[in-house]
């Protein structure tokens, strides 16, 4: 008969905890919008100095 008082305790417990689902976040509250920064004409110019640095050849990395 304890055993039963005790269980209809626990589940007394977990119907507080767990009883009710939580609330609905909107969609608007789990988004957030940033505007984009413009693009740097700089890095994407060509610079015929250091454009070996960007590609890798079997030929130069054994040095030939």
């Amino acid at each position: 008969m304890e055993s039963l008082n005790i269980s209809d305790g626990a589940a007394a417990v977990r119907r507080a905890r767990f009883g009710a689902l939580p609330e609905r976040i909107r969609f608007e509250d789990m988004v957030e919008e940033k505007a984009a920064t413009p693009g740097d004409p700089a890095r994407y110019a060509y610079d015929p100095e250091a454009s070996w640095r960007s590609f890798a050849c079997l030929a130069a990395d054994l040095g030939l």
